[in-house]
């Protein structure tokens, strides 16, 4: 099933090495290390193929494709024989790349996207088209009574104000046209009541938020650990220390306070209660693409003994996001194909704050994600659950 991939921001790093990753599977130059849609619970013939994705996007920066690969080769993300191998098909890729639209108001952008949607759909004959944000993180935005039912909506996006950050503009203008969308950012995305009511109306499934990759990607393994031993956690102290656009975007303090919401929902919903202590997030410029975190928990055991864990994670994000992005455009893609809508919680597998009320243990989330798989492969909506 050929499949439109559209990315959000599709110049930056995540977005660049999951391109490369795309091509690099296409053309059977490297495996599908990290991507789970290629594990025995959840891969099967309802799930397009990586040979069948078509990949286009929006981006506000026109640094060339190529140009944006060889500089991540250079820094250790991508390996350069993979760029040099696939200069004709970054090419190819360039060209369905667009800016991402600016002027008029949001009513005007929001149908210059919508536009630039349809077109990619029909030109390439394309059943469907996946929109997957991967641009910078946003602060949470200011309250708007545009944001309480569609119509109120519409009615706002024509006046003059910035009704709503860039996530939801795009989350907007892809449900209206029937597209799946994908937060992978934990920016607002579709989680306001208009825009949900918008995505139920036009029966289009989507997914979110915050790609997990990392630090809490650990805790979604530790907390239930301490929870099911009964153990009591006293503080979880996390120090995130990270280069890159991503590290750039979160200097800011308005982004930096929406990531760390984001990060620390695990251990809450997990443990039952917040014990002391937070997680920090800190631009290193010298680290690039890669990053580093380390976390100090203690915890009281039998007889109130205290005792402590300490552990320290350093990976690339951009190589640990992009088979996740992919694993996600092709899963959200099926679910379109066998009549799945609303929001697809069962992928919360995928996310530090998915949507809807689930489990946030890491085994939990997979049974989940497997029996969402099972149906899908199964025939989807009308299918017995696993």
């Amino acid at each position: 099933m050929r499949t439109g991939v559209w990315l959000v921001g599709a110049r930056g790093s995540v977005a660049t090495t999951s391109i490369v990753g795309a091509l690099a599977l296409r053309a059977g130059l490297t495996g599908p290390t990290g991507c789970v849609t290629e594990l025995p619970g959840v891969r099967g013939p309802a799930l397009p193929a990586f040979a069948d994705m078509v990949l286009g996007g929006h981006d506000v920066v026109t640094t060339p494709l190529a140009k944006r690969a060889e500089s991540l080769a250079a820094a250790g993300v991508l390996p350069g024989r993979l760029v040099a191998a696939l200069s004709e098909e970054l090419a190819a890729v360039e060209r369905e790349l667009r800016p991402a639209p600016s002027a008029g108001t949001q009513a005007d952008r929001a149908a210059a996207i919508a536009h630039d949607l349809t077109d990619f759909r029909q030109r390439h004959g394309l059943p469907c088209v996946v929109v997957v944000n991967v641009a910078a993180t946003e602060p949470a935005p200011r309250p708007h009574p545009g944001h309480a039912d569609p119509a109120a909506l519409r009615a706002a996006l024509a006046g003059p104000d910035e009704v709503l950050p860039p996530s939801s503009l795009y989350g907007y203008a892809a449900v209206t046209t029937g597209c799946p969308y994908v937060d992978f950012t934990p920016s607002t995305g579709l989680r306001l009541p208009a825009l949900a009511a918008l995505a139920d109306a036009h029966r289009v499934p989507y997914a979110g938020h915050d790609g997990k990759t990392g630090e809490t990607l650990i805790k979604s393994v530790l907390a239930p650990m301490f929870a099911m031993r009964h153990l009591a956690v006293r503080s979880w102290s996390g120090v995130n220390l990270l280069g890159g656009g991503d590290g750039a975007t979160l200097a800011d303090p308005a982004a930096n306070a929406a990531k760390v919401r984001s990060k620390q929902r695990v251990l809450g919903e997990t443990l039952g209660y917040l014990p002391q202590g937070g997680s920090r997030i800190e631009y290193v410029e010298e680290l690039g693409d890669f990053k580093t975190a380390w976390d100090l928990v203690t915890f009281a055991g039998f007889l109130g003994t205290g005792m402590r864990l300490e552990f320290s994670w350093h990976g690339c994000d951009s190589a640990l996001a992009a088979p996740l992005v992919l694993d996600l455009a092709r899963l959200t893609a099926a679910a379109q194909a066998t009549g799945v809508a609303g929001p697809l919680t069962d992928l919360a597998f995928f996310f530090k704050d998915p949507l809807g009320d689930p489990s946030h243990a890491l085994a939990d989330q997979w049974a989940r994600l497997c029996a969402l798989a099972h149906r899908l492969h199964s025939g989807g909506a009308d299918a017995p659950p696993h």
